[in-house]
């Protein structure tokens, strides 16, 4: 695309004059082939569409609920955190419950969607990093504050996560190829969806109702697989979280297909 400058825009800011360039494609003006100059002067008789647009304004009704979605999963995080500083189990039900009001508007959106027959490319992009924000940072974030802390269990939780990064970036890609029915929606899953890490936040769930959560209270308790020499916990691990590893293995699986509801 041809950027043609004008000659000179004078724009009076602040009680000075600074000098700008601008293009004519820019203000909407058409072009041809050959050079075209504009001279404007600060007292035109028209404004300029140079006002910058938010991206907000070209969002469909579906394209909000997917960002509430994301929404939904940072504040996860967030209480996630919190709970690490005040130890507040409020902060960590709160952590648990921001993870399924996702879900709800992961399901609402793509509903929203096919009933106003509105869809885009950028929302299926918005819809992956909601989706992973919600089902996969939220729950490995949730799991390593409920006790899942030591250095094998964040590499478990870092595989699931990439896992989760992973299984969004096979479906954007091959989206256009899977079948689908009369009304645009996929026939099925290639392995497990992201949202079924909401089982994982479950039986998080019922084990801090149960009171057994924390280090050294998780069910399965601590293996020792061997020390490090500086000391730490060394290769310490929760058997409770090999539940990760596998729920991000199935989400990669290339065999498994699931029919979508």
């Amino acid at each position: 695309m041809s950027m043609l400058r004008c000659q000179s825009l004078n724009i009076f800011t602040g009680g000075y004059c600074t000098r700008k360039y601008i293009s004519l494609h820019t203000l909407g003006i058409p072009t041809t082939s050959s050079p075209q100059l504009l001279q404007l002067h600060s007292n035109a008789k028209f404004s300029l569409p140079i006002a910058p647009r938010l991206l907000f304004s070209n969002f469909h009704l579906a394209d909000i609920i997917t960002l509430l979605n994301g929404v939904c999963g940072s504040l996860s995080v967030f209480s996630s955190m919190r709970y690490l500083l005040t130890a507040d189990i409020a902060d960590l039900w709160l952590a648990i419950y921001f993870i399924p009001l996702g879900f709800t508007f992961d399901v609402l959106d793509g509903r929203v969607a096919r009933w106003r027959k509105k869809s885009s490319q950028l929302g299926q992009e918005l819809d992956s990093l909601a989706d992973l924000l919600s089902f996969g940072m939220a729950p490995a974030a949730l799991a390593f504050a409920a006790g899942l802390r030591t250095y094998l269990d964040t590499l478990v939780l870092t595989y699931f996560i990439a896992c989760g990064i992973a299984r969004l970036a096979r479906y954007n890609a091959t989206v256009a190829l899977l079948p689908k029915d009369a009304s645009g929606k996929v026939a099925y899953f290639e392995g497990t969806p992201i949202p079924t890490s909401l089982s994982l936040v479950a039986l998080i769930a019922y084990n801090i109702a149960e009171k057994s959560f924390g280090t050294d209270a998780i069910p399965g308790g601590v293996v020792s697989l061997a020390k490090l020499a500086w000391g730490g916990d060394g290769w310490d691990a929760h058997p409770f979280v090999a539940l990760f590893a596998l729920s991000g293995t199935l989400m990669v699986s290339k065999t498994l297909k699931i029919p979508k509801p």
